[in-house]
């Protein structure tokens, strides 16, 4: 009988412990190789721990325990081997020819008429809508559970609907409480957001976008775009695209203090805030400022496929240099997002609202975007601040200034 041994592996620098999250597999099952057996969360990522080799494991942890990097937590007993997958055969003529038969058979009987569970009647329906009933209110009696006429009437001599029981269809009253345990990712978290309140000189600056222009260039090529490239172009290629020139001409926005020191980063590894069954994750696109717009949107979509998956890794989220986060997507108009240390800034997108605007004298309506910019202070200062978010608004409202540095053609031509 051989026994091997699965440690917990290490998820990376300075983490000394992990959770069990949620066993896949319990003690006695028969696994394959490669096999996921467990979910594991450490302060950074949600990881899975595979079975190194086939056979019959031993759970040595339970869910919920803290364990060390390197402790034994299952041993597979490799004697055990998984049983070979049964073939399906391929059904015979004659049993196809036999089954006709029976369809036919089946077929030549009078039909009848069932009904759904909770499916009114005619005049069932006539009568609840008028009184404003929905079915899941009602119990039906009649065939297959169909609610009949006298369902309807018994219910209202009863007191159906009340305003009391249209009142509880969320909240049914009583004092429980539930309680979960903090995940190690959920706690470090928490201690970071503490810490950059804590630790930086953090201030927010605000502005507005006219999405006009982004609408337009999105209408006329999405269809193109997809046929070229297999994917979308959405707001965040743009902003991504936007925000990396504008960091060229403001690098303190890309900097960091680090000690006594401060830190110029010389590109741009951008992170790019999704949600995930997790929680928040922000994994980032490296050298973005080298991206076109079909680059940004395919490595976007690959990590938002990661991210639901559960399959980034600390490498992914490692080392961003700037942030940017679209609250948008969930219907926020305007925040303050929190930085993301130790990047000095982050930069957050909100829905876009058609609102009146002054336009050449003229009022409009235009789709227009609140973005908001939260910076250290300590590193950026306030005209650096505005001077960024003033050229990201720049750009988003005149996209030909992202292929020239920042300018319109124009400027470029006279050696403005």
């Amino acid at each position: 009988m051989a026994i091997v041994e699965l440690k917990v592996p290490s998820p990376g620098e300075s983490i000394t412990e992990v959770v069990i999250a949620r066993w896949v597999k319990n003690t006695g099952d028969i696994v394959e190789k490669d096999e996921v057996l467990a979910e594991v969360d450490s302060d950074k990522a949600t990881l899975t721990l595979n079975a190194e080799e086939s056979g019959k494991i031993e759970v040595l942890a339970a869910e919920g325990d803290t364990v060390k990097v390197g402790q034994v937590v299952v041993k597979i007993d490799t004697s055990f081997k998984p049983e070979a997958k049964a073939k399906v055969e391929t059904p015979k003529t004659e049993v196809k020819v036999e089954a006709k038969k029976e369809e036919a058979k089946v077929s030549s009987t009078p039909a009848t008429t069932s009904y759904a569970t909770g499916t009114p009647s005619v005049a069932a329906a006539k009568i609840m809508a008028e009184n404003n009933i929905s079915a899941g209110q009602m119990n039906g009696t009649g065939k297959d559970g169909r609610i009949t006429k006298q369902d309807v009437l018994a219910a209202l001599s009863n007191g159906l609907p009340t305003a009391q029981k249209v009142l509880s269809n969320s909240w049914q009253g009583g004092r429980d409480k539930d309680r979960a345990k903090m995940t190690s990712l959920r706690k470090t978290v928490a201690k970071r957001l503490v810490a950059v309140k804590n630790e930086t000189a953090m201030l927010t600056t605000f502005n507005e976008v006219d999405m006009s222009e982004i609408y337009a260039i999105r209408a006329k090529y999405k269809d193109k775009f997809k046929e070229v490239y297999g994917t979308n172009v959405g707001f965040m290629s743009f902003f991504t695209k936007a925000v990396t020139e504008a960091l060229f001409h403001y690098p303190a926005v890309n900097g960091m203090i680090d000690g006594e020191e401060l830190v110029y980063n010389k590109y741009c590894d951008i992170g790019i805030a999704v949600s995930a069954p997790k929680g928040l994750m922000v994994p980032v696109l490296r050298n973005a400022e080298l991206m076109s717009i079909a680059d940004i949107e395919k490595g976007i979509k690959d990590l938002a496929v990661k991210a639901r998956d559960g399959k980034l890794t600390i490498a992914d989220m490692e080392g961003g240099t700037f942030t940017i986060t679209n609250g948008g997507v969930f219907g926020s108009m305007m925040s303050t997002p929190i930085i993301n240390p130790p990047q000095s800034a982050i930069l957050g997108m909100h829905n876009v609202v058609d609102r009146p605007m002054a336009v050449n004298g003229q009022v409009v309506i235009r789709p227009m975007m609140y973005i908001a910019l939260s910076y250290d202070h300590r590193i950026i200062d306030g005209r650096e601040s505005v001077g960024f978010l003033v050229k990201v608004k720049e750009m988003l409202e005149n996209p030909s200034r992202m292929l020239f540095g920042g300018k319109v053609p124009e400027e470029i031509l006279l050696g403005l």
